[in-house]
């Protein structure tokens, strides 16, 4: 008798995509924006694991990351937006549109206090998101724009899809499923190739949640579902990948395959004056690599998070995106239980709470899904009937 391959759940890979994602978020955090080679120096050689604030106890103060404590396993926005919108999909129990964004995640983010780390104080989570995310509440509940038109005019970057990961959980093993929905719920926020980012993100990890997934047939999905310059930027940076296993020396090459498409520039933090601006030419930096770095480490956790954050510039994003396909792809085993464990406990977050609550939903939506699917062939064979 052929022994049975150990698959993990859906439950199983829920949760790992959900605490991959938050442990490279905490990873990626406390170096974001700096270079590679900054990176080097200021750590004494790469990050591999938990590091301190850049600037020590001076966090408080210190530009350009003041007044948060970046560092020492704290998650970023990151992962606060992405327990934001699971708990919209908790309240909805059901599909999420760009509506369910402007009547539930917007009082989320208003009226509902949480822990935040970076701050290290309960507040809400509109104190600590950045501007693209508060776009959300200036155009939604101030400005009472149609939600599937208010991303309109923001700023295009990674800010809708870093949070995208609940939409390919929910749509499990549904890529193109899980891109449509994607694309809607972000029409709230985003515009242009940050909107299409948010449906590429979301299609690799409903792709990573198949069955036989690796690396390659996810990165081959998303190709095959990516617009314009998401598109073109995925597979320059995948070609690039393909020759490399050892995220050191994939570093510059990396950055020189996916520059062509990104806005920003050389400098992260003196973007060009091009920056975040729509177009359908260009990418954000920060999927693209993200999927590089999956290649890179073969789908490996620590290789391919510790990539992503080496990766500096909008690292915290990238190593939140990669360890939410390789948990997506492997399970929760696949991150490592030390690192999980210290995020937790210094976020002062229940990591596994709202992957068990996205699991409970999941289900719910495929039971509806089916549902239908099946009112719809019956009401089809019945207008069909005749030609038989």
């Amino acid at each position: 008798m052929t022994p049975t391959l150990d698959v993990p759940t859906l439950d199983d890979r829920i949760t790992g995509s959900l605490l991959g994602a938050a442990v490279g978020d905490a990873l990626g955090g406390p170096v974001e924006g700096y270079t590679p080679q900054q990176i080097l120096e200021r750590h004494g050689g790469r990050v591999t694991g938990i590091v301190r604030p850049w600037n020590g106890d001076g966090w408080r103060t210190a530009r350009p990351i003041a007044p948060y404590h970046k560092g020492d396993g704290h998650v970023t926005d990151d992962t606060l937006m992405t327990h934001a919108l699971i708990r919209v999909y908790e309240k909805v129990r059901g599909h999420l549109d760009a509506y369910a964004v402007a009547d539930f995640l917007v009082p989320e983010l208003m009226g509902a206090p949480v822990w935040i780390p970076e701050l290290e104080a309960e507040a809400l989570p509109l104190q600590r998101i950045f501007l693209a995310e508060k776009w959300l509440v200036a155009r939604l509940h101030y400005g009472h724009v149609d939600p599937r038109e208010a991303g309109d005019g923001n700023i295009v970057n990674c800010g809708a899809a870093m949070y995208m990961a609940p939409v390919g959980l929910v749509n499990a093993a549904h890529p193109a499923a899980a891109y449509a929905e994607a694309l809607d719920v972000a029409g709230a926020h985003q515009s242009s190739y940050g909107r299409e980012a948010a449906g590429v993100f979301a299609a690799a990890v409903a792709a990573a949640c198949a069955p036989g997934a690796t690396p390659r047939t996810v990165v081959d999905t998303v190709l095959s579902l990516a617009k314009d310059g998401t598109r073109s930027a995925i597979e320059a940076v995948a070609e690039v990948a393909a020759r490399h296993t050892d995220f050191e020396s994939a570093l510059a090459p990396l950055r020189t395959a996916v520059a062509p498409f990104d806005t920003v520039g050389p400098d992260y933090r003196s973007p060009s004056l091009g920056a975040r601006r729509p177009s359908r030419l260009h990418a954000i930096e920060e999927l693209p690599i993200a999927l590089g770095m999956l290649l890179v480490g073969e789908g490996d956790y620590r290789r391919t998070v510790l990539g992503s954050v080496n990766y500096g510039r909008d690292c915290d994003s990238i190593a939140t995106m990669a360890g939410a396909i390789v948990g997506a792809l492997h399970g929760e085993s696949a991150v490592p239980a030390d690192w999980a464990k210290r995020v937790a406990e210094a976020s002062r977050l229940d990591l596994h709470a709202p992957a068990a609550a996205l699991a409970r939903v999941t289900r719910e939506v495929f039971a509806q899904d089916e549902e239908a699917r099946r009112a719809h062939e019956a009401a089809f064979a019945t207008l069909t009937s005749a030609d038989r």
